[in-house]
């Protein structure tokens, strides 16, 4: 009978579930779902996996040690796609791995069509957290905090956490993934991190500062009076900023 591991939609819990996966059905037939995307299916056996912070270490010290950096990286950045077929492609991946000389070569093995789509998720994870390092536009609020508010189709806070840490040290930030409801928190001169199950103050959140309503003015304006008029190309400007990115910008509200 398949077995079928359901944990919840985080690198932790996927991780989990891999790591009971591997260890139980490592030769077998089984499956990795998200809680509350599981759709139930005949001679399958269920089994809910807790989130262990213990097992998603050791997973990822076995993934490194042996298929490499760069397969972990994409295992990584697969599992923040929003794919429900994400975590049993990677499980089955990993199986795949061992049936090759190399291990740390399985992410070349792209004739295997899970290790494909481990590929192209990650792939797209990857383009869709670069886009987002582009586009992400923040506003000074009356506390004094810089806030932004996007809603990607990954969760793709972990990806761009380090490149605003290295451009705002000295910042109190905030980034609230409006569709996964995750905040990613930097205090200034300190580390970043995730913030779950907490409900976002939209009155606070609005309570844009006087300072951040004069310059938003200011940039409006520059950014009407270089545009040309008899040049304007909508169809091309949505090829290099889509329609879904321009949420929170202020140059694109009127």
């Amino acid at each position: 009978m398949r077995q079928i591991y359901i944990c919840t939609d985080t690198i932790t819990g996927l991780y989990s579930a891999l790591h009971d996966a591997w260890k139980e059905c490592r030769d077998g037939d089984a499956g990795i779902e998200v809680r509350g995307k599981t759709q139930q299916q005949l001679f399958c056996e269920y089994r809910t996996v807790a989130e262990c912070e213990q097992k998603a270490v050791r997973l990822e010290r076995m993934i490194k040690k042996y298929l490499g950096y760069n397969a972990y990286w994409d295992i990584y950045h697969a599992l923040l796609s929003d794919d429900e077929e994400k975590g049993t492609a990677v499980f089955k991946s990993m199986q795949e791995s061992r049936n090759i000389r190399d291990s740390r070569k399985i992410m070349d093995h792209l004739g295997n069509p899970d290790v494909a789509k481990v590929f192209a998720l990650s792939r797209s994870v990857s383009n869709e957290a670069h886009m987002y390092e582009e586009f992400i536009r923040f506003r000074e609020l009356d506390s004094g905090i810089l806030f932004s508010e996007i809603t990607p189709k990954a969760q793709i806070l972990t990806c761009v956490a380090d490149h605003f840490t290295d451009r705002f040290p000295l910042e109190n930030w905030m980034i609230y993934d409006k569709t996964h409801q995750v905040f990613l928190v930097h205090r200034e001169r300190e580390q970043w991190g995730l913030v779950w199950g907490e409900a976002l103050n939209r009155e606070a959140a609005d309570a844009v500062s006087e300072k951040e309503m004069e310059y938003e003015r200011l940039w409006k304006g520059f950014f009407d009076s270089i545009a040309i008029k008899e040049r304007k190309n909508p169809r091309c400007q949505q090829n290099h900023l889509p329609l879904r990115y321009r949420e929170g910008m202020p140059e694109m509200s009127r």
